[in-house]
């Protein structure tokens, strides 16, 4: 195939693996790094702990008080 040559890493503990990703988010990570590598293994390592940022998207609600029956509004 003609896939392209990547130079061997420096760490013997590292491992080369294949990753389909949307052309667009690739784009987008190149557009903040040279080394796409380096942010994938810090968001999966980032995701294995647990570690969230306050401006994910997919932030959990809090919830309100419940709302008193019609009529108890001024008791």
């Amino acid at each position: 195939m003609n896939e392209p040559t990547i130079p061997p890493q420096n760490s013997a503990d590292k491992v080369q693996v294949s990753v389909r990703l949307d052309s667009e988010l690739l784009d987008q990570i190149k557009h903040l790094t040279n080394d796409p590598s380096k942010v994938i293994e810090t968001a999966i390592r980032q995701w294995l702990r647990g570690e969230r940022r306050e401006d994910e998207l997919a932030l959990t609600l809090r919830r309100n008080p419940p709302v008193p029956p019609r009529g108890e509004w001024n008791d």
